[in-house]
């Protein structure tokens, strides 16, 4: 059967159809409404309405969400976008929609995409991470997404940042109410938040401190060198416990030219070993991931 993915992000909702190959046969995007879970419910009913059109008949859809469906109480949990906390999201979409729906978080959704036929194809262990906004981390092993037994594998952007120094320590709580999480240093927008508190300026993008980087600007040069230095420390942790065959990188701040080139000196020194050779590449799909990966989830209703 074809496949229906959604992907339901802060700023934007996306759904695709997938063929039995893993080819896009349609996709469109709507803006997600803020703060209005109503409003959110009835965006992917309507586009999921037309993606059916398309696809035909199907097993069902797969979602991608922020945060993740508590196992126990089938409630929504941990979602930046917190209108979807403490809600009944899968029971809720599948009363609308009329097919059965499978959610997992986006960052697992993003590296079970990449593992079954993008930059982590053939790897038994794919360590998905997402720099963009936010930040995190999902797990695929054997093309399967390992959500754990409390459905929080691979919430990687929400465990401390390693060996944090004090002035790292004295931050501010992260939005989820902990201390030094990763998200906090490691997003796209935690680079930009570092550059303006360490040279008391506001309003620079990522782009654009990394472009002067390259230029030779010696304070964004040395924001680009905590942040490279920081995630080396953060990715070592990950090697040490997971030991991945492939780690994909994803969001908008792994575009910045030369992380992949710095990233292995800078995990190295963190690792319990003295030397390691695990693979880092850049998404083959972009930010289209989630959406693929949505719809990859619907094979495990027809195995």
């Amino acid at each position: 059967m074809n496949r229906i993915g959604v992907d339901l992000g802060g700023t934007k909702i996306e759904a695709a159809v997938l063929g039995r190959k893993g080819d896009m046969l349609w996709s469109e995007r709507v803006a997600t409404p803020k703060g209005d879970y109503a409003g959110i419910l009835q965006a992917i009913a309507g586009l999921v309405e037309r993606a059916k059109i398309i696809s035909g008949d199907v097993a069902g859809v797969g979602v991608a969400t922020p945060g993740s469906e508590n196992p126990r109480t089938c409630l929504h949990r941990n979602a930046n976008s917190t209108c979807l906390n403490g809600m009944p999201l899968r029971k809720d979409l599948q009363r609308l929609i009329g097919l059965q729906v499978l959610t997992a978080n986006d960052a697992n959704c993003f590296a079970l995409s990449e593992a079954i036929d993008g930059a982590g194809s053939g790897a038994p262990i794919v360590f998905g991470v997402i720099l963009g906004t936010g930040c995190g981390g999902g797990i695929v092993v054997d093309r399967i997404v390992r959500n754990g037994a409390n459905g929080i594998a691979g919430e990687w952007g929400h465990t401390a940042l390693p060996n944090a120094d004090g002035v790292e320590r004295a931050r501010d709580k992260c939005w989820c109410g902990r201390a030094c999480c990763l998200e906090q240093f490691l997003s796209g927008s935690a680079v930009e938040m570092d550059h303006a508190l360490v040279n008391h300026t506001t309003g620079m993008k990522l782009k654009h401190i990394a472009a002067q980087a390259q230029a030779g600007d010696a304070a964004c040069v040395a924001t680009i060198n905590r942040w490279i230095e920081r995630l080396g420390r953060a990715l070592g942790g990950v090697i040490n416990v997971l030991d991945p065959d492939v780690i994909v990188l994803g969001g908008g701040a792994s575009l910045v030219s030369g992380l992949v080139d710095r990233l292995a000196p800078a995990i190295l020194p963190h690792i319990f070993a003295d030397s390691w050779s695990t693979p880092i590449r850049l998404a083959t799909f972009g930010d289209s991931s989630g959406v693929r990966g949505a719809a990859w989830l619907c094979d495990t209703l027809t195995a």
